[in-house]
């Protein structure tokens, strides 16, 4: 099972009688709010308001770990909390000191995030696949390879082939075509995606799908990927946004704009390399959403 450690200690806060809000925060994908005032009793009030549901989002099912809150002076002694958390929204409560008008505390948390088991799907003969039947009727040559393919079917999932295989063209006459700069795996793992008996994808091929989807003008395929994305997939979120804007996945970028909240996300994707390469106007969006954030 793959796991991620994810740490986090908040700067000293003072409160008393007037204070609530005493931080707001995020961290890899935990979102909280820690609340604190200080009771008739003269005791530390304190609530935390947890969201990970970004975390949810990318395959993460279970966060094991602890969260210590102490204070200045000593006031009371490191208090801990042991957290076992499978919902996303979670709260905790805690009731600290005693006879005190104020207090200063600060709170820490060590949390593991697990993630789900994915297992890659077995893989496939493309050999096989492409071997010549009475349904097919003309070869593609990849890489020196022979692929026998069904003109129909291939130009009903592609708008490239089906232009490629229509009477405007020479190729639509041809009983062999070569199709050049274009690797026989990257194109086999394409036609895997709609054949009879489909792979789905998973993290390791999402991007060279959209690279191949892209080319030979596979919508169907962009689909499934854009499903795997929003569903399924544990890809960090600064690469997720980039594909969603560079291969037009609206659903997916609809939802990355959304988890644009806070400034620490913000700074993460800009130091990230796919920054630069976000169009003007998924970054416009970016600053948009960031303006109703913060």
């Amino acid at each position: 099972m793959t796991t991620k450690v994810i740490s986090y200690k908040s700067n000293q806060k003072p409160l008393n009688y007037n204070t609530n809000l005493l931080e707001t925060g995020e961290k890899d994908g935990i979102r909280h709010v820690w609340g604190g005032t200080v009771n008739n009793y003269g005791q530390a009030n304190f609530t935390w308001m947890f969201d990970w549901e970004n975390l949810k989002s990318r395959g993460v099912d279970r966060l094991v770990g602890h969260l210590i809150v102490s204070s200045l002076y000593s006031r009371w002694n490191p208090h801990r909390v042991e957290i076992d958390w499978t919902e996303s929204n979670q709260s905790i409560s805690e009731i600290l000191g005693d006879d005190y008008a104020d207090y200063w505390a600060t709170f820490e948390y060590n949390l593991t995030a697990h993630y789900a088991d994915f297992h890659p799907p077995e893989k496939i003969s493309y050999d096989e696949m492409f071997v010549a039947s009475d349904k097919t009727d003309v070869i593609l040559i990849i890489e020196g390879k022979k692929l026998n393919v069904n003109k129909t079917f291939l130009s009903i999932h592609s708008d490239y082939y089906s232009t490629l295989f229509s009477s405007n063209f020479k190729e639509g006459q041809m009983k062999e075509i070569e199709i050049k700069e274009v690797n026989y795996e990257d194109f086999g793992l394409l036609c895997s995606s709609f054949y009879p008996n489909p792979q789905f994808p998973n993290d390791n091929t999402v991007e060279k799908l959209l690279e191949m989807a892209s080319r030979f003008q596979v919508s169907s395929v962009i689909g499934i990927v854009e499903y795997h994305l929003l569903n399924n997939s544990r890809i960090e979120y600064e690469k997720m946004i980039w594909m969603a804007d560079e291969y037009v996945m609206p659903k997916l970028l609809e939802k990355c704009i959304r988890q644009m909240n806070s400034l620490e996300i913000a700074k993460k994707l800009e130091k990230s390399p796919e920054f630069e390469k976000l169009s003007d106007r998924t970054s416009s969006l970016i600053l948009r959403r960031l303006l109703k954030a913060i």
